[in-house]
């Protein structure tokens, strides 16, 4: 044998050697009463001497052992036809033979041992996949099983010619069996039953090349039919080395999958990966190679294609996300003595694999020790900034956080610097970002607390929210402070307040101190006049949001999540039940919501229970009102009168934030159109125009009372 032969795949050459002594014997047994030995046709077919020879030939390119290999059955001579007597004392001696024929022992540690321990296989099952693989490893028995075949033509065994080795045959029922597509050699993608024409007897058996490496000791790479489907091979990282999967922080969860031995576990997630990174992490730090697969859609024959390899490598499997309708995808992978994780958004289905005990797990909401994993993939930070608490509003899995550091890291390449907490928010951004937009207007917020002017009572509920919003996940998953009733960790405030107040800017404030968009919600797009619709149209909006770092804004949301009515028609009790959908959607709400409204008082009472903040905006009183002035001016050339003009409208005109934003912007179109400084003359008539349109009424002048 040569040199560079596997030491992992010796025994199976041993194996194969004792069967070639085995098919040696059958054909001494069978070439006994052959009258075609000096057949002037031969080479045309395989002669019984041409076969005693190639049985008593090497395996691998070496002899077989002595005491393996019977002694050869004298032939008769050529031309020379063997008297009765002898034909039966060959079938005799074939009969005995058979019987004393040994199958292969399945107690070692080789790879043909473990192969049967782990797909369930009998001896008899053992030496089929022995005798179908032989033409795969040696040439020499495709000569040998078309001789044995009566039929030059056919180099693999038959399951007769399988069975007859065995010292059975197709007579016997349980022997038959083996063959079954439920049984454990078809089941388990180990052997192929071909020629579906034939009657069973006379079909061909082969084995998978990918079952064939194993054997012989190779498993450098997966089935290749494996490639381009989404199928990625795991292996535990060697000793003292680090890869980016052991870089994620286990759970407690991940850990216990690890220790549990053959499971079939659904993990019910909210972002796709955060908690299989940590269960992946556990197995792989468990010596367990994880095949993690990523179906676009239900395959049955790839799904049993990932469950043979991962037996093969004794790995778990990871799918993620299952597609829709994943029935036959769970059943078959689940129940195969095998780790296997489904991890998906929806609750699991009894239906889908109702002869499996298929335990359901609610995973949390992002990746464990995500912090951390932020840290080393993005080292230090320009400036004093807390990453932890910069980050714990986003609940991205392991895989994304590690995309979105490459990517501040690339942009803090492009403009020179050290990685700044606005790229790192800029790159979080990009990955969450939700398909909202047909629902939806989105908001790069660009304002922060410095431009908001409130009084400290509401100031503090903005700062509360954002609080709420970065530490959801420990408080009410950690520390386990959520309530039962099938609540979710959302968090929805309700600003009200008159037009003008600050609304939707104190919105945009929490997004951007969050570093997420401002989603506007479009109600024309959302409310429609058909029964049933403005729900699902809302219902696609929080499935979104659920999954995805957003903040989401119902501005004027009066119109939407208004009281309910006496019913007097069926108008009302439709309306209501759009309610009631509202009511309860908020229940298991998992994103970040704000509603706005002018008219508090028309908010059913039933939303504001379920409101986590609650944050009055109050109209601006004079001192607030000069602090709107210079803030909306802040940026513009001012003349020296303009301090003084403002104090003095701030007295003068009752305007609320919003009303003098728009002041300001017309003094600066005025001023513009000079191609001068923005005037005090330029604020009054801001403020007198915005003054009117709110109608009021305007003196001609100054007023009598103003300084």
């Amino acid at each position: 044998m040569s040199d560079h032969r596997s030491a992992l795949g010796s025994p199976l050459l041993d194996h194969l050697a004792v069967l070639r002594a085995r098919v040696g014997a059958l054909v001494d047994v069978r070439s006994a009463g052959d009258p075609t030995a000096g057949d002037p046709l031969r080479g045309l077919y395989v002669s019984a001497e041409a076969a005693r020879r190639i049985a008593a030939g090497p395996v691998g390119h070496e002899a077989p052992k002595p005491h393996e290999a019977p002694e050869p059955h004298e032939a008769p001579e050529p031309h020379e036809a063997p008297e009765p007597h002898e034909a039966q004392k060959a079938q005799e001696t074939r009969e005995a033979r058979h019987v004393a024929f040994p199958l292969p022992d399945l107690g070692g540690n080789d790879r043909l041992g473990a192969l049967a321990r782990a797909f369930g296989l009998s001896r008899l099952d053992a030496h089929i996949l022995l005798v179908a693989l032989a033409p795969d490893v040696d040439r020499g028995f495709e000569a040998l099983y078309g001789y044995l075949n009566d039929d030059v033509g056919r180099r693999r065994a038959s399951m007769a010619l399988a069975l007859d080795l065995a010292g059975t045959g197709p007579f016997d029922p349980a022997a038959r069996d083996r063959f079954h597509p439920g049984a454990p050699l078809r089941s388990g993608g180990l052997l192929d039953v071909e020629d579906e024409d034939r009657p069973l007897p006379g079909r061909s058996l082969r084995v998978p090349e990918r079952v064939v490496a194993h054997l012989l000791g190779d498993d450098t790479r997966m089935d290749a039919h494996l490639s381009g489907v989404g199928v990625e091979l795991m292996t535990p990282p060697a000793a003292g080395a680090e890869s980016a999967e052991s870089k994620v922080a286990t759970t407690p969860l991940g850990e216990r999958v690890a220790a549990a031995g053959p499971v079939t576990v659904h993990l019910r997630e909210r972002v796709p990966g955060a908690a299989t990174d940590a269960v992946v992490a556990a197995l792989l730090g468990a010596g367990r190679p994880v095949l993690r697969y990523r179906p676009e859609c239900v395959d049955a024959a790839v799904a049993r294609t990932v469950l043979r390899e991962a037996r093969l490598r004794g790995a778990a499997v990871v799918v993620e996300p299952l597609p829709q309708r994943p029935g036959p995808l769970v059943r078959a992978l689940a129940s195969s003595g095998t780790t296997v994780v489904l991890a998906g958004a929806e609750a699991p289905d009894p239906g889908w694999a109702p002869d499996t005990e298929l335990l359901a797990i609610d995973a949390p909401g992002g990746a464990a020790g995500s912090a951390d994993l932020w840290q080393r993939e993005l080292g230090p930070l320009e400036g004093d900034v807390d990453l932890a608490e910069a980050t714990a509003a986003y609940r991205l899995s392991s895989d994304q956080i590690r995309r979105a550091a490459r990517t501040a890291r690339a942009l803090a390449a492009f403009e020179g610097t050290a990685p700044t907490l606005a790229q790192v928010q800029q790159s979080a951004r990009l990955l969450s970002a939700p398909l909202l937009d047909s629902h939806a207007r989105r908001i790069r917020p660009a304002v922060g607390f410095a431009d908001l002017v409130l009084p400290g009572e509401p100031l503090g509920l903005l700062h509360e929210l954002t609080a709420r919003a970065r530490h959801r996940d420990r408080v009410l998953g950690e520390w386990r402070l959520r309530t039962g009733g099938g609540r979710g960790r959302g968090v929805v405030a309700l600003f009200a307040g008159e037009s003008g107040t600050g609304k939707t800017l104190g919105a945009e404030v929490v997004a951007g101190e969050l570093g997420l968009d401002l989603y506007v919600v479009d109600l024309s797009s959302v409310v429609d006049k058909y029964v049933g619709e403005t729900e699902k149209n809302l219902e696609r909006i929080f499935v979104e949001v659920d999954r995805t770092d957003c903040v989401l804004l119902f501005d004027e949301a009066d119109a939407v999540f208004g009281k309910r009515s006496e019913v007097k028609s069926s108008h009302d009790r439709y309306a209501n039940l759009e309610s009631a959908y509202l009511l309860q959607r908020l229940e298991a709400f998992d994103g970040i919501a704000v509603l706005t409204t002018n008219l508090r008082a028309n908010i059913d009472d039933a939303f504001t229970r379920r409101l986590d903040v609650v944050v009055d905006f109050p109209f601006p009183d004079p001192e607030q009102r000069v602090s709107l002035w210079h803030s909306c001016l802040a940026g513009t050339p001012k003349g020296e009168d303009v301090a003084e003009e403002i104090a003095r409208c701030a007295k003068e005109f009752e305007l609320a934030g919003g009303a003098i934003r728009s002041a300001a912007v017309t003094a600066g179109y005025l001023a513009a159109a000079r191609g001068s400084a923005v005037t005090g003359e330029d604020v009054r008539a801001g403020a007198r125009r915005e003054y009117r349109k709110a109608g009021r009424l305007v003196l001609e002048g100054r007023a009598p009372w103003a300084p």
